[in-house]
C-alpha cells in the first residue's frame, strides 16, 4: 500500500510538472511594530510576459512553492523546515531569482516557515503575508529576527485580501478574520490565484474547519490545480471541498516514508475518485 501511495503520489507530481514549469495564459521582538494591516506595496515597473511558472520545491516533509509571475515578479509561499532553508535559496538562486516580491508563511510551523529567515537574509523581500496567530517556538522567532533586522513589516492575511499583482488576481480565502483555535493550522493561508482562465489553490496545512468556512463564504472556489492541505492528511480535503475545487490536478508535497504515514489512504482514495 505505501508503495502504491507513493507511486500515485510521484506519478501525479511528475504530470503536472510537465504542464506548470510553464503555463501560458490565452493569458512576528516588538511584534506590535512589526504588523502592518495595510495591503499596498511598493510599485514596481512591470515588464510582462506571457508565462507563468509554479515550482513546487523538493522540501521533504514540508511545502515551498516558488510562483513567477507574468510581471517578472515571484512570488515564495513557505520555505521548507530548518535544515531547508540552503536547499530552497539554492534553488531560487537557480531560478535567477534576486527578489521575492511577494512572501507568504502560511502558519507558523516549522516545516513551512524554517527556511525563510535564511531566504529573507539572502534575498530582497517586498511585501510578507503572515496569519495573525503568534508561536512560541525559536523557529518562528528566527522568522521575526530576520524580518526585523530588515527592517520589514509584515501584513496580517485574513480573507477577503487580495495581494495586489499586477496581471493576475490572488485573492485570500483564509483565514477568516474571526478565526479562534487551537491549532495553528486552522490560520493557515488560502491563496486562489488566477491567471486567464487558469486557477490554483495554495491551502497551506489548512484544515476541515478552514475548508468549511471557505465553503460557507465563497460560492466559486473551482480551482484547475490545487495544493492540497496538510501534506495529503486525512484531517484535510472533505469531500464536499474537493468536489467544490473540482480540480484536474492535485499536488501533495511530503516526504518519503515520513512518519504521519502521509499522505492518509483517505485522501488517495478521494483523489481517485474524482
Amino acid at each position: 500500500m505505501k508503495d502504491r501511495k507513493m507511486d500515485l503520489c510521484q506519478r501525479a507530481i511528475s504530470l503536472l510538472l510537465l504542464v506548470l514549469v510553464v503555463l501560458t495564459s490565452c493569458s512576528y521582538l516588538d511584534q506590535q511594530n512589526q504588523w502592518n494591516e495595510n495591503v499596498g506595496h511598493d510599485e514596481q515597473p512591470a515588464v510582462f510576459q506571457e508565462n507563468i511558472s509554479v515550482h513546487f520545491i523538493d522540501v521533504g516533509q514540508g511545502d515551498s512553492i516558488l510562483i513567477q509571475l507574468p510581471s517578472q515578479q515571484n512570488m515564495l509561499i513557505d520555505a521548507g523546515d530548518n535544515n531547508k532553508g540552503q536547499v530552497v535559496v539554492d534553488y531560487l538562486k537557480a531560478q535567477d531569482v534576486t527578489r521575492i516580491d511577494f512572501l507568504v508563511a502560511t502558519h507558523p510551523h516549522a516545516d513551512h516557515i524554517g527556511g525563510m529567515d535564511q531566504v529573507i537574509d539572502e534575498f530582497d523581500i517586498g511585501a510578507i503575508y503572515m496569519p495573525k496567530v503568534a508561536h512560541t517556538t525559536n523557529t518562528y522567532l528566527d522568522v521575526l529576527e530576520a524580518i526585523d533586522r530588515k527592517g520589514l513589516t509584515i501584513k496580517a492575511a485574513v480573507a477577503g485580501m487580495n495581494i495586489p499583482i499586477e496581471g493576475v488576481e490572488a485573492e485570500i480565502l483564509a483565514p477568516d478574520s474571526d478565526m479562534k483555535s487551537d491549532n495553528l493550522n486552522d490560520y493557515s493561508i488560502v491563496i486562489k490565484l488566477t491567471y486567464g482562465e487558469t486557477v490554483f489553490l495554495f491551502q497551506g496545512d489548512a484544515e476541515k474547519k478552514s475548508e468549511q468556512d471557505i465553503l460557507a463564504s465563497y460560492t466559486d472556489i473551482k480551482a484547475d490545480v490545487i495544493k492540497l492541505g496538510h501534506h495529503g492528511s486525512s484531517t484535510s480535503s472533505t469531500a464536499k471541498y474537493i468536489e467544490a475545487v473540482d480540480p484536474d490536478y492535485a499536488i501533495i508535497t511530503l516526504g518519503k516514508d515520513n512518519k504521519y504515514g502521509h499522505p492518509h489512504r483517505e485522501t488517495i482514495a478521494l483523489m481517485d475518485e474524482m
